[in-house]
């Protein structure tokens, strides 16, 4: 059974800090020379690039629902056997959802690591952190880190009153200029970011001079011990055949997990890129997952050839998937944020329209032909079409967010992200069609 030690970096809400804490403790630690392995508790494509960034290796996505608890576990006894650190990026609060990331720290006996806000308050500090680490009893918040303080001072105030069990781990400076940039779907992207690297120093200096203030990482961490489960084997169905995979700042929704499950069941994948003009390659089947055509709509219509080649593949009868922005790519034509209306590929019958509001959000089981798919919906397009699904989703936290799955000829395309681990065989069959 491999041992790692390990954390679950959470906080009482969104926007406290947790990414920017993470990056900068993988940072850190790869300066230490440790070997770190990062995951993101659910559904998340953006931060994940960040954490990719700093811990130099993929990050992967620890969700209950979506993977189930034998998928987790066996991520994280692979990660435990190669890693000296394994770090799980919490969502939201620690409370907030179902799963949460209480549960999820629970599930693994994973110690937890609180980062609070403390530039609106000083002494309550200590009463929030306190509320966070009595809440539940199958969990232990093993340390808290004061983030956004504006002096040593205040650092003091705000350790004042926490309990022995409880230490002030690091408590880090408010650094405005150290911010990342943000988008209506959160995060800007990695390869977006020129000057990314640099900030990620940045970000484990600040960890490193925060801790100081502190105790230090050392005072929260504790080896986890990590039981590799067994595995069902689907042999390689898929052995033989090619399937052509659109990737680039348009095209960059992509779980590892969702490649790894490809190339197990034995499929060889061919990356191409249809912003920089790449063709598609030869291949049996085509994935097209979500990104931000919206953001790129130029630069695909500066490359007709791509929506030929769709309409090649359509024509030949070659299974395709088409996941949200890869969906929207898929309609007749596209309208903006800014009200410009923009020609697409034709595939489907259609329009897409981009709001300045949330229009979907939320976890989805979907009843494939071939069995049940699980994954997430997160856009803030709508979409105009004649077409009939061929099934409707289920959100299982009872949401309202429960999208369509449509299908024509051999394309099958929703505003679900679909995770193929959830059923691979299902995924099989439908790529090795």
């Amino acid at each position: 059974m491999p041992s790692c030690p390990a954390l679950m970096i959470s906080a009482p809400a969104s926007g406290q800090g947790k990414t920017s804490v993470t990056a900068a403790i993988a940072t850190q630690a790869r300066r230490q020379g440790r070997r770190v392995r990062v995951f993101k508790t659910g559904p998340d494509y953006l931060d994940p690039m960040i954490l990719e960034r700093a811990s130099g290796a993929p990050v992967y996505q620890l969700d209950l629902f979506m993977g189930g608890l034998a998928h987790c576990q066996a991520l994280l006894a692979q990660a435990a056997a190669v890693a000296d650190l394994i770090l799980v990026e919490g969502v939201m609060g620690l409370f907030d959802g179902e799963p949460s990331s209480a549960d999820l720290a629970a599930a693994f006996g994973l110690p937890v690591l609180a980062v609070l806000d403390a530039s609106a308050m000083a002494q309550t500090f200590a009463a929030l952190a306190t509320g966070l680490a009595r809440y539940r009893s199958d969990i232990r918040v093993a340390g808290v880190v004061a983030n956004r303080v504006g002096s040593e001072s205040h650092a003091r105030m705000v350790a004042q009153g926490l309990p022995q069990d409880l230490p002030l781990v690091a408590a880090l400076r408010r650094q405005p200029e150290l911010s990342l940039p943000e988008r209506h779907l959160g995060l800007v992207q990695a390869l977006e970011l020129q000057g990314l690297d640099a900030q990620l120093q940045a970000w484990a200096d600040a960890w490193e001079t925060g801790c100081l203030l502190g105790q230090g990482l050392e005072a929260a961490l504790a080896p986890v011990d990590f039981q590799a489960p067994a595995q069902p084997d689907h042999g390689q169905p898929l052995a033989g055949r090619c399937i052509a995979i659109a990737r680039d700042a348009c095209f960059s929704f992509i779980y590892p997990a969702n490649v790894d499950c490809l190339r197990g069941l034995g499929a060889e994948l061919r990356f191409f890129s249809p912003l920089a003009g790449e063709a598609l390659p030869d291949c049996e089947a085509l994935w097209l997952p979500g990104g931000y055509p919206e953001l790129h709509a130029q630069a695909l219509a500066d490359h007709p050839s791509f929506f030929a080649a769709l309409r090649r593949h359509q024509a030949a009868g070659k299974p395709l998937l088409a996941e949200c922005g890869g969906l929207l790519v898929l309609l007749e034509q596209l309208t903006d944020a800014e009200g410009k209306t923009w020609p697409l590929a034709g595939l489907l019958p259609g329009t897409g329209r981009m709001q300045t509001r949330l229009s979907a959000l939320g976890l989805q089981s979907i009843a494939w032909p071939e069995g049940e798919l699980r994954g997430h919906s997160f856009h803030y397009s709508t979409m105009e079409t004649p077409l009939t699904g061929i099934a409707l989703a289920v959100n299982p936290n009872g949401g309202k967010t429960c999208e369509s799955l449509y299908q024509q000829g051999a394309i099958r395309a929703s505003y679900i992200h679909h995770y193929f681990p959830a059923n691979a065989g299902a995924v099989a069959q439908f790529f090795g069609a």
